[in-house]
Order: structure tokens, then sequence, then C-alpha cells
């Protein structure tokens, strides 16, 4: 198991070339380099698309992004919702199949995406390496993962809370915040319907729980929506 200040390396410009260089040499990460290609998303832009042919890994240096899955019946589920610095489509490196999700820009983002071919021929030949981006992986969405399945135990209104809660802790980092959701989506990731989440939103706002103006959201009483996520 490998340690490091993890809080540091994420927010460090170049955390991914911080991690590489411990384990691989400076021509390896060349490798890399030359054959990642940066790119810039807008806002509902698909950056990994259900179905296609994994060919690349990306890796997010600023945007917001939701992991969105649509089943047999074109219903789209939200997974999860992560903000940068993150590892995106790693789920795909070993599963050549087809990608599992797709990943669209919920805010404006930076992409760099890298030939999944190279990484894991890096990935091969350094298990030290390996293990590393697993580890860090594995650390970045632990907390999307237990969300997703806390939600399938839980009524309307816990799924709620937990789902504002997740956002306020893991995405945008404070409770206030202008919300890059509309309502449809976050039924989606609350997995209830509009109409559910708008009047759980419009009722909490009435009892002083939270506050909403257009896209600006604030929690006022922290405790008491824990309280509706604990009871469920």
């Amino acid at each position: 198991m490998y340690t490091w200040d993890m809080e540091s390396i994420l927010h460090n410009s170049n955390w991914l070339k911080r991690i590489a260089l411990q384990f691989i040499t400076e021509k390896d990460f060349e490798k890399i380099e030359r054959t990642s290609v940066n790119l810039k998303f807008k806002k509902n832009e698909i950056i990994l698309k259900q179905g296609n042919k994994p060919t690349h890994i990306a890796f997010m240096q600023s945007g917001v992004v939701k992991f969105n899955y649509e089943n047999e019946l074109n219903k789209n589920i939200i997974l999860s919702l992560v903000a940068a610095p993150k590892i995106l489509g790693g789920a795909n490196l070993f599963y050549k199949d087809n990608n599992l999700f797709s990943i669209i820009a919920v805010e404006d983002c930076e992409i760099i995406l890298i030939d999944s071919n190279v990484l894991l021929d890096l990935l091969r030949n350094n298990g030290k390496f390996a293990v590393a981006l697993f580890q860090v992986a594995s650390d970045m969405f632990k907390k999307s993962i237990l969300n997703f399945i806390s939600l399938a135990n839980k009524q309307k209104e816990g799924r709620i809370a937990d789902i504002i809660l997740y956002l306020s802790e893991n995405v945008y980092h404070s409770n206030s915040f202008n919300l890059s959701l509309t309502r449809k989506e976050l039924a989606e990731f609350a997995c209830c319907s509009p109409e559910n989440v708008i009047m759980t939103l419009s009722k909490w706002q009435t009892e002083k729980i939270i506050d909403m103006s257009k896209k600006h959201f604030e929690i006022i009483n922290i405790e008491k929506l824990k309280h509706i996520s604990k009871i469920g």
C-alpha cells in the first residue's frame, strides 16, 4: 500500500506526473505525454459515450462531470457526480467490450485524454505504478460508490438529503453553492421523479432547512438534513 498526502497531490496541477515519476522514468512518462490530447468540453458535451469502444482514459483537470447510465428503456440514471481533479474512465481500462456508462460535462471541463493502450502497457510492465493509480482511483470514487449503494436502501426524502449532502461535501465543498444540476438531473441522481424533488426541496425551504434562489443553493440547517439522511 502506497501512502501520500492525497489532498496535496490531487490539488497539484501536475499530480499525475508527480505520482508517475515515483515509479516510471521520464522517458516512459514522455510516452504518455506524446499520446495525450488536452481538450475542453462545454456543459452537456459527452466526454466518453456509453456503448462505445474504450480507447482513452480521461484525467479531469478542471470542471464537474456526471456518470450517466441509460437503461434498456432509455431511462437515464446518474451514477455519480465528481469534481476535478479526477481519473475518469478507469473502470473501462481492463473492460474492452464497451464503455459501461457515459461521462458528460455538467460544467465546462478541461480533460486530458490518454491512449489507454499506452497506459496499459506501462501498467503491465510496472506493477507498483498500477497499484498506485488503482489506490488513487479507489480513494476518489469510494464516496461516490458508497453514496449510490445507500440510495438503494432509503425512502425519497432520505435519498434527496443524501444527494444534497454529497454535493455539498464532495463536489462543491461548501454549504453554499451554485447548483450545476437541473431538477430533472437531481431526480435522476436520487432515483425519483422531478415532481418529488421539487416538492421535497420546497418543503425543506419552508422549514428553513435549505434556501434556494434560482441556481444558488444553501444548506441552512445541516444537522436537520443529516438527520433526514440518517433516518432514511
